[in-house]
């Protein structure tokens, strides 16, 4: 279809580049896989390993509400193949839940387990997440981990991230606990295993070997929605044809089925002026706030067909703002003014 991820058109031209750099017995240095052949390759090394490695599930459920990922243990199975402990005890294989998405015009499976899905909201593709985390290689080497939470961008961590974390909610609050810390109340925690095509394919960074599968241990705490460029429409919402990417087709910029209204190149999440008609696209939706002494409250505001409910915020004094985005469609063409080009 020529319609590329932007990350993905500028690894592919870092790629190219690293591709022809050879070494001093002039040796290409990075080898280039076929996708689809490397995804194959990767699936059945994790499921390879799901098969073969269990985790303890009792420690999770109704007799543990507040779980993370220091509870978990991952286990191989003893060279009889017989899983010990099956009371307590679970294969990975039948507690995974399996995923299929499109990158890069390939199709990739990739798996989670659920240990507890968190209270809160959702955050969605394009957010800013709080997590603590660890990631491993199959053989169980970490190569990654945090020992305080640390704030990511989704779209700046590797594809998968983005693919996995909006399955699961962040902590419904927190307790201060008089140190200065905090402690989360009913976090989302999980464990992502990504095929290398949804991590660094043939890039890593030190310390991880070139298409490598990856595990991700994790707990969501908190979230934030992103708005990349202070438009006043959130990123998410500017994913036009909704599949979970932000994509320009470079081959043809007329293509009204991509992220581009434009056409300049540029998709409209990183656009201040998607429809290129001259006036900023914050200048084309109607911004307002509500303050209300509950969530609950601002969440039954009554509102119209191009009104939207875009976030709620708990103020210092206990109450809460939420925005409300209003879609302005002057000419009622049915297209709003911010996406209008004519």
């Amino acid at each position: 279809m020529g319609i590329r991820k932007i990350t993905s058109y500028f690894l592919c031209l870092i790629l190219c580049f690293l591709s022809c750099k050879k070494d001093d017995n002039n040796n290409i240095t990075i080898e280039l896989r076929d996708r689809t052949d490397q995804q194959i390759i990767d699936n059945d090394s994790i499921v390879g390993y799901l098969e073969t490695h269990y985790y303890n599930a009792s420690a999770f459920g109704a007799s543990n509400p507040n779980p993370s990922i220091e509870d978990l243990i991952i286990g191989k199975l003893p060279d009889d193949g017989i899983l010990p402990d099956p009371t307590n005890n679970t294969l990975l294989i039948e507690a995974v839940e399996t995923f299929s998405v499109v990158f890069a015009e390939t199709d990739y499976d990739y798996y989670i387990l659920r240990l507890n899905q968190g209270g809160g909201d959702s955050p969605t593709f394009a957010d800013k997440v709080r997590v603590n985390y660890e990631g491993r290689l199959l053989d169980e080497t970490i190569f990654d981990s945090t020992t305080n939470p640390a704030v990511f961008d989704l779209l700046s961590l590797v594809t998968g991230w983005s693919k996995a974390v909006p399955h699961f909610s962040v902590s419904e609050g927190f307790n201060e606990i008089g140190d200065g810390t905090v402690s989360f109340v009913n976090s989302g925690v999980g464990v992502m295993f990504l095929p290398s095509g949804l991590a660094y394919f043939a890039s890593p960074p030190f310390a991880i070997p070139q298409y490598s599968p990856l595990v991700f241990k994790f707990e969501l705490l908190q979230m934030s929605q992103n708005d990349h460029d202070g438009d006043g429409v959130p990123s998410y919402m500017e994913d036009l044809n909704g599949d979970g990417n932000f994509s320009v087709n470079f081959n043809d910029l007329k293509d009204t089925t991509d992220d581009d209204t434009d056409g300049d190149g540029r998709a409209n999440f990183d656009d201040i002026d998607d429809d290129a008609d001259g006036i900023l696209t914050q200048d084309e939706i109607v911004v307002t706030t509500y303050n209300e002494a509950t969530k609950e409250t601002l969440e039954a505001l009554p509102l119209e067909s191009n009104q939207v409910l875009i976030k709620i915020k708990q103020e210092l004094n206990g109450t809460f703002t939420g925005t409300v985005v209003t879609f302005t469609d002057t000419d009622a063409d049915g297209i709003p003014d911010y996406l209008d080009k004519a």
